[in-house]
């Protein structure tokens, strides 16, 4: 006899009981309804207000403060990234929004539902409302690609033919109907992630989780799976909350950006205002690698804060918006009479918006830098001082 063992990520889900597919609504739990008022939230489908966790200590291990203070929103039809370094605390704050960790303190709200408050029903229900993909794809090998989509919506307790409603849509959706009879084993990593995407689509979710769903993946291949979550996200109007370390992915499809170092946010903004113009330096040296923020390495290698006698100054200036094309060097060595150097830069697309990066060298004392400053700052671009080279 044959015997199918649901892998770890689908048990949560599993329920004796039927919970109808969609958001789940206390008003209509009679368990969790007494323990759990709706709460009227703004245009934010996930809210995070002032959350805290802590890992008790073990028999050979100290107690951990994965997360400190988080206050963090997600805009209803929007795409959130969180980015931070490994073991800044993103998976865990991931683990909070679908309920498979509780915060020591702080609430986390998804649609107005509390999720820490609710009874073990009540979180196999949301859970259904909440979309996961994972980095490696967790697909059962012994179901084709029909099936696997499928699953959620078995366990749900739908029947054939309104499985077969659903499903069928989704792989035209990802664009895999005509591989709907074939096993995982006879996939790329690129479809792989679409049927991890359509199955994470299956129980009409509102709320989608991205765990590093695209660091698996060749770059065409991640290009591919970024459009298919834009479109996913533009059409179906579907909230996104992703956490990545590739400011590649983030740039791209993010409309927001929190920042997470050491369990707190230390910055969050827009898309363009966080990568155009980061303050803080773990963000600074997230975004390091981004073309055109990064200097060449016989530059950084020579690069001083010290002024010494006949040594350049490195300026950094951010071309934004309308001017992110602008022929501002002619210029201002037009009207300034200077000689630049140009050592490195690159016009890019961020959240659908132009952005370059020039780094010039140029000899300057402070009343001649203060005056290229002001020159630039006069048309709208921004500048920082990055050093002094021989």
């Amino acid at each position: 006899m044959l015997r199918t063992t649901l892998p770890n990520f689908l048990q949560p889900a599993l329920a004796t009981d039927v919970v109808p597919v969609g958001l789940y609504d206390p008003d209509n739990d009679a368990e969790g309804q007494a323990a759990l008022p709706a709460i009227a939230t703004t245009g934010d489908l996930v809210h995070i207000e002032g959350v805290s966790k802590v890992f008790p200590a073990g028999r050979n291990s100290a107690a951990v403060a994965a997360l400190d203070g988080i206050d963090l929103s997600a805009p209803r039809g929007s795409v959130t990234a969180i980015i931070g370094r490994s073991g800044a605390g993103k998976s865990t704050l991931i683990r909070l929004v679908n309920g498979l960790e509780k915060p020591s303190s702080g609430r986390v709200l998804v649609d107005g539902v509390d999720v820490a408050q609710l009874p073990e029903a009540g979180l196999r229900g949301i859970r259904r409302s909440i979309g996961m993909i994972f980095q490696h794809f967790n697909l059962l090998s012994s179901r084709t690609v029909f099936d696997n989509v499928a699953l959620p919506l078995e366990i749900a307790g739908l029947q054939g033919r309104d499985i077969a409603a659903r499903v069928t849509p989704l792989l035209d959706l990802v664009g895999l109907a005509d591989k709907r009879d074939r096993y995982p084993a006879e996939l790329s990593g690129g479809q792989k992630q679409r049927v991890g995407i359509a199955r994470a689509l299956a129980t009409e979710p509102k709320l989608l989780l991205s765990d590093e769903a695209t660091s698996a993946l060749d770059p065409e291949t991640t290009q591919s799976v970024l459009e298919l979550l834009k479109r996913i996200n533009r059409d179906l109007g579907l909230t996104i909350l992703l956490i990545t370390h590739e400011m590649e992915v983030v740039k791209r499809i993010a409309d927001h950006v929190a920042v997470i170092d050491a369990g707190r946010i230390v910055e969050r903004g827009s898309t363009f205002d966080i990568f155009s113009a980061p303050r803080h330096e773990t963000t600074k040296a997230l975004l390091s690698g981004v073309p055109g923020m990064q200097l060449p390495d016989y530059v950084t290698a020579r690069l001083s804060q010290e002024r010494t006698s006949g040594s350049e100054t490195v300026l950094r200036i951010v071309f934004t918006g309308p001017h992110a094309t602008d022929p501002v060097l002619s210029r201002l060595s037009g009207e300034l009479g200077l000689d630049l150097n140009i050592l490195g830069g690159a016009v890019d697309e961020i959240a659908g918006r132009p952005f370059g990066t020039l780094v010039v060298s140029f000899p300057a004392d402070d009343e001649r830098l203060a005056q290229v400053r002001g020159f630039l700052a006069e048309r709208g671009l921004s500048t920082e001082v990055l050093g002094h080279v021989a």
